[in-house]
């Protein structure tokens, strides 16, 4: 069994060579004429090397950092090839909440990576219903579809850094309050959590600090950073905010859809007292705790 480090070199070594693949193709590879088209094909070429180790060493859990890792690296490319002016306070702006927010769930999915020889309890189901079309399934719903769902959500962050002209000041500003607290929430929930699991008994369910508020307050956090970006392109091009918060609604979707259904059905499955969480706590937006007449919280 491999040690942590070394599986960390590993997965390094991954993301090195899917970065210099994208950066190859984007400095010699033929130029598209659309900008985010570029990036599109540089981010989906960076997935098919994840996907290849992920089939290498038998374990999707490869991909998982590609959701933070790339946005980052996608905001710098449009931001130095694009027009907006290098000063613009909206750009600064709107870097500072992507770059806290990847070194946060970046930071956080180290923490809590044990090994290759972990990973994540969804992939092996989401292989094992394909059947004979497991390959297909690895690629497509676990590799291809969350890459799409990500750039989708990015692009109004291309068109804050590569739109020349001003923007809606007070709606930036909101937007960035909004980015920060969404950050902030998620932060404080994964140390909350962190802190639980490392003291937790056997059986004992999580309802303590953000998780007394809502079942799934990283949810509702990671919500609210992509709402927040799609503010920001919102306050640039305010004629296209139809199709500029399709991203964070198709995250929207996602988290109500499909991440925190599973989740509910395994700790149910696993956990007995989580059903009387489940009748206390909302299951997303938080609000505060509702207390009985004698100080026990309802």
């Amino acid at each position: 069994m491999r040690s942590k480090a070394t599986s960390l070199w590993i997965v390094t070594i991954a993301y090195v060579l899917a970065v210099a693949v994208a950066a190859a193709w984007l400095i010699w590879g033929p130029d598209t004429g659309r900008l985010w088209l570029d990036a599109l094909v540089a981010d989906l070429l960076a997935m098919l090397v994840i996907f290849g180790f992920s089939r290498a060493y038998g374990n999707s859990s490869f991909y998982d950092a590609f959701w933070s890792v790339i946005p980052p690296l996608l905001l710098a490319f449009w931001w130095i090839r694009g027009d907006a002016e290098a000063g613009e306070l909206r750009c600064w702006l709107i870097t500072v909440v992507v770059v806290l927010w990847a070194i946060r769930l970046t930071a956080n999915w180290v923490y809590a990576f044990p090994g290759l020889h972990h990973e994540d309890w969804r992939y092996p189901m989401f292989r094992d219903r394909a059947g004979s079309l497991e390959f297909v399934a690895d690629l497509v719903a676990i590799h291809l579809i969350p890459t799409l769902q990500v750039f989708l959500a990015m692009v109004p962050v291309y068109v804050v850094v590569t739109r020349p002209g001003g923007d809606i000041r007070w709606l930036t500003w909101v937007a960035f309050v909004l980015g920060i607290a969404a950050v902030t929430l998620e932060l404080v929930a994964d140390v909350q959590m962190h802190r639980f699991v490392a003291t937790r008994t056997s059986g004992q369910v999580m309802d303590r600090g953000l998780w007394a508020w809502s079942r799934h307050p990283n949810y509702f956090g990671e919500f609210a950073f992509w709402l927040s970006l799609a503010l920001f392109g919102v306050a640039v091009a305010p004629a296209d905010w139809w199709w500029l918060l399709l991203g964070a609604l198709a995250m929207l979707a996602m988290f109500l859809g499909a991440s925190i259904p599973m989740m509910e059905e395994r700790s149910l499955a696993r956990r007995p007292g989580y059903q009387d969480v489940v009748n206390r706590v909302p299951r997303f937006v938080p609000r505060p705790p509702r207390w009985g007449k004698r100080g026990v919280r309802a």
